[in-house]
């Protein structure tokens, strides 16, 4: 049975489905949604926005509706206006007791028509399973606001243009609402509004805290290089993988460390690039194995459109991020009862925020990242009391 929730918060429970809304008994087959929330958290529930790689409500519109969903949805966003007008934040309040019921009636009837005409014209993706674990985790972590404050920094305060920065983070939204389709490779982005994690100035990381003990990071050493040479069908180096191509592939090349990385990333998505020529690396390896007909096949079933030239961008970023995003599942999975928890996330990196009682975990943790659907990654642990100044943890 197709049904709407009337928040996206867990404490909001309200639900419309066959023509009523209904606050206590809520009825129990429901099956099909436009989108995850916290109200329902029935394993069997399928969501619309999903199937449709996160289209809005009114571009997965049929057309026949669309003039009066544009219609529903100007009132709508009447009403969030006249919210922040008068500000009301809608992370304290449930948006169904702010509005009139004939309009909430309207609006989900609307959004159960789309939801309808999504799943009888869109084919449910294969990487439905992993876009529905990973939808729920970045639900809870939009609800789980950050620690965020000016203490131990002052020396941020020496630049004009920093405080300026400073401020409008300090005074803004404290939670980090991902978006899954942001990108066309699966890499997350932020929605405009909640806090930029993504996009702000590195320094100002420090005004990041953990509202346990510690932060935890994990990353994968060379994380692209690793996926590239997985994705070739190769082993991994169980070292530094900078440090192992400075020797087997640059040879006695007089090169630092940070010189043979800038190469190599050049040489890499650079498809005119000739500055590598080494057994140990072949992209016509890997294209041939994943790009056919003017389309990249990562082995997460995503399927990206895109030109020879930009084909191996798309497959090893892509296939990175999903691995990433899948170890995050998984670790949020393993901290389950846990007062540790995933506290964000950054392109290739995972935030812990870890109590001191529970650091015993962080083995088995690290073990669990290290361990991918496509070999064992070689992993970057640190820790640090603030975002900005972690350093390397030997464990």
């Amino acid at each position: 049975m197709i049904f709407q929730t009337l928040d996206d918060k867990s404490e909001c429970v309200g639900i419309y489905v066959d023509g009523k809304l209904h606050f206590d008994d809520i009825p129990t087959n429901l099956t099909k949604t436009w989108k995850y929330t916290g109200s329902i958290i029935d394993p069997n529930v399928e969501y619309a926005s999903l199937l449709c790689s996160g289209l809005s409500l009114e571009e997965a519109c049929s057309a026949d509706m669309l003039d009066d969903f544009k219609r529903l949805q100007r009132r709508f966003v009447a009403y969030l206006k006249s919210f922040r007008i008068g500000r009301i934040n809608l992370h304290e309040h449930c948006f169904f007791d702010l509005v009139p019921n004939d309009f909430l009636l309207q609006f989900c009837e609307a959004k159960n028509q789309i939801t309808k005409h999504v799943f009888e014209n869109f084919e449910k993706p294969v990487n439905y399973d992993h876009l529905d674990k990973l939808a729920k985790l970045l639900y809870k972590i939009k609800y789980q606001d950050l620690e965020v404050n000016n203490k131990d920094c002052k020396t941020l305060f020496y630049n004009s243009y920093a405080r300026e920065k400073i401020k409008k983070l300090l005074n803004g939204k404290r939670y980090i609402d991902y978006n899954l389709f942001g990108t066309v490779t699966g890499r997350l982005t932020t929605a405009p509004g909640s806090f930029p994690i993504l996009t702000m100035m590195k320094e100002m990381r420090k005004l990041i805290k953990p509202k346990n003990d510690w932060f935890i990071s994990l990353d994968y050493n060379g994380a692209e290089v690793r996926t590239f040479l997985a994705l070739c069908g190769d082993s991994q180096p169980q070292e530094d993988i900078h440090d192992w191509n400075m020797k087997n592939v640059f040879g006695n090349r007089t090169l630092t460390r940070e010189e043979v990385k800038t190469t190599f990333f050049a040489w890499l998505y650079n498809p005119d690039s000739n500055d590598i020529k080494s057994r140990e690396y072949d992209k016509n390896k890997a294209l041939d194995r994943w790009y056919a007909d003017g389309s990249v096949t990562t082995p997460f079933g995503r399927k990206l459109m895109v030109g020879e030239k930009k084909a191996l961008n798309y497959l090893v970023q892509s296939t990175t991020a999903d691995l990433v995003l899948e170890k995050a599942v998984q670790i949020d999975e393993l901290l389950i009862g846990k007062k540790s928890f995933i506290s964000h996330i950054v392109h290739d990196e995972i935030v812990l925020d870890v109590t001191d009682d529970e650091r015993d975990y962080i083995v088995d943790i690290k073990k669990a990242f290290s361990e991918n659907r496509l070999g064992n990654y070689l992993v970057n642990l640190k820790a640090g009391k603030n975002y900005l100044e972690l350093e390397d943890l030997k464990l």
